[in-house]
């Protein structure tokens, strides 16, 4: 009798252990397992939020929601989270609280956002809200914008290219035998005139060498030399040319104003008569001399010309083969 009696009490004992460890299971799974401060803050949005939605400080669970109890108002529905945070938990005033997802999968938190002020809020003031991220809705929102897009612009783009295509297909199709033996034609005609265009600018790059090597033949210190002289020697004779028909010109004048005047100043007439006919006959000597010279030169020059005109552009003269004959 005794020993059914000690068997129930320890049966009693263990079922009392139990149902003391379930209940602080679950206050432990409520978060409820000391004393708490409550806040509260107000949203327009409050999806996935319900009682028992985590209550996070920079990441660190600190409490969880309460209620969620809605308030008509002017501007709209707004909803009063109330949350219950680890008592003494200071909270700067500062700070902002948001709706957010540590995760894509996870589910919805109460995220505070500690602020740098020093002063901290007071057990049931309201903590400032910011506007959650919904990344399902921004998801949606985009798949609304990229499906407008492709019915707006990708198709009729898929469309226009669809019908350039097939313009392309129908001129191959129709002339594009034609064009591909143009081009046939067209290469066979330059490759038929590419050796006769090579030959000639090979020919014309030959004859540019030649006319430049004559032209530095042309410019040799020789010829510049012979040309010089050449030049010197006629203009020497221009000057006694010169010289002589200012003397004809003085001897003329002399006979017109003889002519005219016969009988006035004959001695002065004679006089002057005599005195040209003096110099002319002191300078016809050299004057000779000078006229025989530039009638040599210029003969020579001639005869240089004659025997070889490429001398006008450049190159030595031909051997004078008159004197051995």
């Amino acid at each position: 009798m005794r020993s059914s009696k000690i068997n129930y009490l320890v049966v009693g004992l263990f079922v009392c252990g139990m149902m003391a460890a379930l209940v602080v299971t679950i206050a432990a799974l409520t978060g409820r397992t000391g004393a708490v401060d409550n806040y509260y803050a107000i949203y327009r949005n409050v999806t996935g939020i319900k009682f028992g939605t985590q209550v996070i400080f920079e990441g660190y669970p600190i409490g969880q929601v309460e209620k969620v109890t809605p308030r008509p108002q002017e501007g709209g529905m707004v909803f009063r989270v109330d949350v219950a945070v680890v008592s003494g938990w200071k909270i700067p005033a500062n700070s902002d609280v948001e709706i957010a997802a540590p995760s894509l999968l996870s589910a919805k938190t109460l995220s505070i956002h500690a602020g740098t002020s020093k002063a901290a809020l007071k057990p049931g003031d309201e903590i400032p809200t910011v506007g959650s991220a919904d990344v399902f809705g921004a998801m949606g929102t985009l798949a609304d914008q990229i499906s407008g897009l492709i019915d707006g612009e990708v198709k009729p783009l898929l469309q226009n290219v669809g019908i350039a295509v097939k313009d392309i297909n129908k001129f191959l199709v129709s002339d594009g035998n034609e064009l591909v033996k143009d081009a046939a034609g067209l290469v066979k005609d330059l490759g038929d005139r590419i050796p006769r265009i090579a030959h000639q600018i090979e020919t014309f790059s030959t004859n540019m060498s030649d006319a430049s090597e004559q032209v530095m033949k042309l410019a040799s210190s020789k010829n510049r030399e012979s040309i010089e002289r050449l030049l010197k020697d006629m203009n020497a004779t221009v000057g006694q040319v010169q010289g002589v028909l200012g003397t004809m010109k003085q001897v003329m004048a002399n006979l017109d104003q003889l002519v005219v005047e016969p009988k006035e100043n004959v001695g002065k007439i004679l006089k002057e008569t005599r005195y040209i006919v003096d110099s002319v006959s002191r300078h016809i000597d050299a004057i000779n001399q000078n006229m025989e010279g530039a009638a040599r030169n210029m003969n020579e020059f001639s005869r240089q010309i004659r025997a070889n005109p490429g001398l006008l552009l450049g190159g030595s003269p031909q051997e004078d083969k008159t004197g051995s004959r």
